[in-house]
């Protein structure tokens, strides 16, 4: 499907889209902008995104309204202790002419909302996470591919609350970003106030298909990229490592694991789609500075020190950056 005649076309397009994206989402979302952006960076860069945010920040709902203007199937998952693996992916059954018949579960649609994913044991939390890598399930021996594009967005509560699993690195590693959300400012809520307790609710219009999805995430592929932006966002990573030379002090002081080269993957691809969402053809540094946090804040793991400093992930992050 080759609907534009050439890259320039299909890339000034996809800004025009983006526009049309965020200012409908805006008709039920108030505020939130930069989250919404690296939602759609993470769509259209083929990645999953994890959100944190406290209980009533409207995680959910900003995920089903996403779904709503990208013409996508959409389902929601509510993780709870008693989960099984099966409730995800579906079930064998026994069929009236006593042939196994697969069930599918939840997980076949285009975004899967899994709500509060560290409040479900390991063994559910690894069934959903080997379908974000391999893009299939596998129930009896057989291989059920997922419905393209696929997409998982999790969310969970940062308040340590009874009752939770957290979600261990090598699992955090599969979500491309992870984005925090805030409360709203003072005017924010006014206005969400206002516009979720009258009689009137937002309206939405679909903006992308699902091939045209596909489409734009080849479309991000193809986009170059400079030696020096390259350079730049592997050394960034590298520097994340307090184990190699070329580390700073203060990395090797407060940090006790690096980023792997997955981040210098995702970097580059989330600065490759940030250029062309801001009208650009190509990425620079300052794409992937856009990009340094939401991409390495799940990965680099801080030492005791830094811990009991109360030094955040978010602050060692901004110093590599502005070094």
């Amino acid at each position: 499907m080759h609907p534009h005649a050439s890259d320039t076309e299909a890339a000034k397009a996809l800004t025009e889209r983006f526009k049309s994206l965020k200012a409908t989402i805006g008709n039920v979302i108030v505020g939130q902008n930069d989250v919404v952006e690296k939602l759609i960076i993470s769509i259209l860069c083929n990645g999953h995104s994890l959100l944190v945010g406290v209980p009533g920040l409207a995680k959910t709902l900003l995920v089903k309204t996403i779904a709503d203007v990208l013409e996508l199937s959409f389902k929601r998952i509510q993780f709870t202790p008693d989960l099984m693996p099966s409730d995800i992916i579906g079930t064998e059954i026994l069929n009236e002419h006593r042939h196994f018949h697969f069930l599918k579960g939840p997980i076949f649609a285009n975004i899967i909302l899994a709500d509060e994913i560290n409040r479900t044991p390991p063994k559910t939390q690894a069934a959903l996470l080997e379908a974000m890598q391999e893009r299939n399930v596998t129930a009896g021996g057989t291989v059920h591919p997922l419905p393209a594009p696929f997409f998982v967005l999790a969310t969970q509560n940062p308040i340590e609350q009874e009752g939770t699993y957290p979600l261990p690195e090598a699992q955090l590693d599969r979500f491309m970003f992870m984005v925090t959300l805030d409360y709203p400012s003072f005017d924010e809520e006014v206005r969400i106030v206002k516009s979720t307790t009258g009689a009137t609710q937002g309206q939405l219009s679909k903006i992308l298909s699902a091939d045209e999805i596909v489409y734009f995430q080849q479309l991000v592929r193809r986009v170059p990229v400079p030696d020096n932006v390259m350079e730049y966002a592997v050394s960034l990573v590298h520097k994340t490592r307090p184990s190699i030379a070329a580390a700073p002090d203060f990395v090797k002081q407060y940090i006790a694991y690096g980023a792997g080269p997955r981040a210098s993957q995702y970097l580059i691809l989330g600065a490759k789609c940030h250029a062309l969402l801001k009208g650009k053809f190509s990425p620079d540094i300052e794409d992937v500075k856009v990009m340094a946090l939401s991409v390495l804040r799940h990965r680099v793991v801080r030492n005791f020190k830094s811990e009991a400093e109360g030094i955040s992930q978010e602050t060692l992050i901004e110093r590599l950056c502005n070094q």
